[in-house]
């Protein structure tokens, strides 16, 4: 399995056309407690951009965007009884998604762990 990262600080675990999809350490570190996850359905397709979820701590609301085209296959339902999971385990059981990637020539334009660490500094 690879691992990718995107500018929106989101990482990106691949396995054949499925890519498991979460926020970095770093990004739950800066929103501080996240209280609320707000996610899309399975089935939803988007693109490369798409605004697909909403996390809120008690600092702010980020969005989360697709770092990919493709459809959602499976949602981490524990997230919405349990949101501060994504504070506690944002590269592990936390994730966010699992979709099914339509263009697996995208993962190009992602970062790997070097040039993510390098962004933030």
């Amino acid at each position: 399995m690879a691992t990718y990262y995107s500018e929106e600080h989101e990482w990106i675990t691949v396995e054949g056309d499925t890519a498991i999809v979460g926020i970095t350490q770093h990004a739950a570190d800066q929103l501080g407690e996240i209280v609320f996850c707000e996610q899309k359905d399975v089935g939803d397709d988007f693109e490369k951009g798409d605004e697909i979820g909403v996390i809120e701590s008690v600092k702010a609301a980020s969005e989360i965007y697709a770092p990919l085209d493709g459809e959602i296959t499976e949602v981490n339902e524990a997230l919405e009884e349990t949101p501060g999971a994504l504070n506690d385990s944002p590269e592990g059981d936390a994730w966010i998604y699992k979709i099914k990637l339509a263009d697996a020539a995208q993962l190009e334009d992602l970062m790997d762990l070097d040039g993510y660490k390098a962004l933030i500094g």
